[in-house]
């Protein structure tokens, strides 16, 4: 796929990058920044996508890209480039200190404390890459597409497949004397189909993503999925408004963990932009539910030995007992609070909900009678106060199984009460994210439909 595909020309780039991250850093001394780092990356891929039988689009890209940051006395300046030529890297560094020395000064800027570097630079079998060309990717697309129309003949039309192939190699090092690299691939399948004609129309897909190709699902296995997800969906009904349980399925389960990140995160609770100011040591969720960041999965879409600014990163419970045990901080944030970073500069690490409600079966027994929330629309959360209300899809429940498709309603309520309203999370887990979540069960909320 390109010239950085195997071990060894990895490992050449990397040697690249980070000479190139030391000369960075040197310059920077010598212009009198007394902290100064570099973050060099460079990504290649392929994609390519396909719809009703014919070819749309075919790209190659390869991208990259060098940032220097300086700090003089708390006073940041920030550059960056994709040229590697001489000339350029030193005006990079020369605007990122002309930049610094028209800032103010910031007791809380620079680098992360030079004691919490990471030491142990291992890697997670992340690399693996695909040596695919375009036309077998083309094939595969083509192949995607039509087993999924070839489902139902109510499958009349496509949003198309695609596949997607990439590599990425990345340097960060800093003034503390710290070089870390890593690498990574990730590839994907997917297929979106259009089921039923005007008026009636639904749209669904299904789509895989790994590390390494050969843990993809089938291209036909994948076509059949996103066939059955539209047909599914036709003849939907509405449902009379009211208060019910609400089962998000596993893909869609994650985003409540995401609006979780979004309140604990230090950018928003340094600004007292959160509905979860103050609430480390608090009980947000049931005495059962706990959240575990995993930073060392071996094939983990987040695992890292280090975190965006270098700091060493390590297992630790998110929440433990239904209690938030602790904040998602990087070393700026963390200033800003009085508080210690959590080696979250850059985003957590694979986060793993514990679950207690059995397989996707016995999540909808538990329920009993309800809504299956499989789709969200609209924006509609407030960081701020937590209320939440969104558009939203899915099957309506009774007697823990599916009844009929619904659509065109609006589920609200407010996230502190949903959080204490879990009433299960299952099994089932979506492995497609670096939140790995079953589908979880809220206990109650008002759903908005007819009337």
């Amino acid at each position: 796929m390109s010239d950085i595909a195997s071990h060894a020309d990895s490992d050449a780039h990397l040697d690249l990058l980070a000479g190139l991250s030391q000369r960075l850093l040197e310059r920077a001394r010598a212009s009198g920044a007394d902290q100064a780092e570099v973050s060099c990356s460079e990504d290649t891929g392929l994609n390519v996508n396909v719809r009703m039988g014919e070819v749309e689009t075919v790209e190659s890209t390869r991208d990259r890209g060098i940032s220097v940051t300086v700090y003089f006395n708390g006073r940041k300046g920030s550059a960056s480039t994709a040229d590697l030529q001489d000339a350029s890297l030193a005006a990079t560094v020369d605007q990122a200190c002309a930049i610094a020395r028209h800032t103010e000064h910031d007791p809380a800027a620079g680098l992360a404390d030079a004691e919490l570097m990471a030491t142990d630079l291992r890697e997670f079998d992340s690399w693996h890459p695909w040596a695919i060309e375009a036309d077998r990717a083309i094939d595969l697309a083509l192949a995607c597409e039509q087993a999924g129309r070839d489902f139902d003949p109510r499958l009349e039309n496509s949003d198309g497949a695609s596949v997607g192939s990439g590599s990425s190699l990345s340097v960060y090092a800093n003034s503390h004397g710290f070089v870390g690299r890593e690498r990574s691939t990730q590839h994907s399948l997917g297929c979106a189909l259009i089921a039923g004609r005007g008026a009636d129309m639904q749209r669904d897909g299904w789509y895989s993503i790994a590390l390494a190709a050969d843990e993809l699902e089938s291209a036909a296995t994948i076509g059949r999925k996103a066939a059955e997800r539209a047909v599914s969906r036709l003849a939907p009904r509405q449902i009379a408004t009211g208060q019910y349980p609400v089962l998000y399925s596993a893909e869609i389960a994650r985003s409540l963990i995401g609006h979780l990140l979004g309140a604990v995160s230090g950018g928003a609770l340094y600004r007292r932009a959160s509905f979860l100011l103050d609430s480390a040591g608090t009980q947000l969720f049931p005495d059962w539910f706990a959240i575990d960041e995993l930073p060392f999965l071996p094939r983990g879409f987040r695992s890292a030995a280090f975190d965006g600014e270098g700091v060493a990163t390590r297992e630790s419970p998110l929440v433990a007992g239904g209690v938030l045990q602790r904040y998602v901080l990087g070393s700026y944030s963390a200033r800003r609070l009085g508080l210690q970073t959590t080696a979250n500069a850059g985003g957590v690490h694979n986060l793993q909900v514990a679950a207690n409600g059995g397989d996707f079966e016995a999540m909808l027994a538990g329920m009993g009678r309800g809504l299956l929330v499989t789709e969200l629309m609209g924006q509609g959360v407030n960081n701020i106060t937590g209320d939440y209300s969104r558009g939203a899809a899915g099957f309506w429940i009774e007697d823990g199984k599916i009844q009929y498709p619904v659509d065109g309603i609006t589920i609200a309520g407010n996230l502190k009460q949903m959080f204490a309203a879990i009433e299960a999370v299952g099994s089932d887990v979506d492995p497609r994210s670096h939140i790995r979540t079953g589908s979880i069960l809220v206990g109650r909320m008002t759903v908005a439909g007819e009337g």
